[in-house]
């Protein structure tokens, strides 16, 4: 029997759960840091917010559009453990589940689901929930390694909040009231500090990005050209003004970027498809993550920086669409 079906006609091995499960397992890592880290806080976080994604994603799915739910494509579950990851340990689980309501239905599934969403789900959900609830987003602490249930957390700055406002005289006081000095880059590196469950430890991070590399689940460009810009950025403000504020390694290890930039800005749906998109819009988000750390009153900027480029990945998609072979110019 000829089977006719529309372009393209090229097939492939890998599937749409197939790579999600790879995403999962390149988690992992992280995963295992955050509870190691920030104890059972990290693992109630995680649990509910991927519970909360799957369930709104069927129920969504079957009894509202009434269509046949594909929470088995494990996609509910990636877009859970990013936004757990981009949450602090001493949040309220309840609006975990009011970020996963928003990353899901107001952001995937209401835009047609996986493969049609504008916008990134996590940072959405991540997003909404530190505008909105900025006291629970904002409170940052001390990781306690293998002390799963400490239940006396002692709150911190951020590496990100010190160099932010270590200018600052009342803010500054109150800082260093909180940490005595920046962690060193071993510290930044292993996760040793404070901030969302999944950012800290650039080490479990780089774990999961070789993982991905090497079943090619992504691209290099898109993580290697975003952390290359935002480190030449502070680099030279670096150089030119001799700051310590500006150290551009301790920008790199620290804060959402390297979470942003393996996981998050290289997600197929909101990225672009061409090689050429893909470095225009790495080097978008860390000119905007270069910009809003410094010049606007956050500390941090990889969520903002990435939602914004999710916008411009349309145009960039027409700009740099490939001439299709014996045809002029379209």
């Amino acid at each position: 029997m000829l089977k006719i079906s529309t372009a393209p006609h090229i097939s492939s091995p890998k599937t749409t759960k197939g790579i999600m499960l790879d995403v999962i397992i390149a988690m992992l890592p992280a995963f295992i840091a955050s509870v190691l880290l920030f104890g059972v806080n990290a693992l109630l976080i995680t649990v509910t917010a991927i519970t909360s994604c799957v369930v709104f994603e069927y129920f969504f799915q079957k009894y509202l559009l009434h269509n046949e739910p594909v929470v088995h494509n494990l996609s509910a579950i990636v877009t859970g453990m990013l936004l757990a990851f981009n949450l602090p340990s001493n949040i309220p689980l309840v609006l975990v589940i009011i970020g996963s309501f928003v990353a899901i239905v107001v952001t995937k599934t209401a835009f047609g689901g996986i493969g049609k969403n504008i916008f990134n789900p996590a940072l959405a959900g991540r997003v909404f929930l530190f505008i909105s609830f900025p006291a629970f987003m904002s409170s940052w602490p001390k990781p306690q390694f293998l002390q799963f249930f400490n239940a006396d957390a002692v709150t911190s700055a951020t590496p990100l909040n010190i160099m932010k406002y270590a200018d600052a005289t009342t803010s500054a006081t109150k800082l260093v009231e909180k940490a005595e000095s920046l962690p060193n880059y071993v510290e930044m590196f292993v996760g040793n500090t404070g901030g969302c469950i999944g950012e800290t430890s650039a080490l479990a991070i780089l774990l999961g990005l070789l993982y991905m590399l090497a079943r090619r689940v992504i691209s290099w460009k898109i993580p290697f050209f975003y952390v290359a810009t935002v480190f030449i950025l502070f680099a030279i403000m670096h150089e030119t003004t001799g700051d310590a504020r500006y150290d551009p390694l301790s920008h790199i290890l620290s804060g959402g970027l390297m979470l942003g930039a393996v996981f998050m800005a290289t997600d197929y749906t909101t990225s672009p498809m061409t090689d050429k998109g893909k470095i225009i819009f790495a080097i978008g988000c860390g000119i905007l993550t270069f910009v809003i750390r410094e010049y606007s009153s956050y500390p941090e900027g990889v969520s903002f920086a990435i939602l914004i480029m999710n916008a411009f990945v349309p145009l960039i998609d027409k700009i740099y669409i490939p001439k299709v072979y014996g045809m002029g110019k379209m």
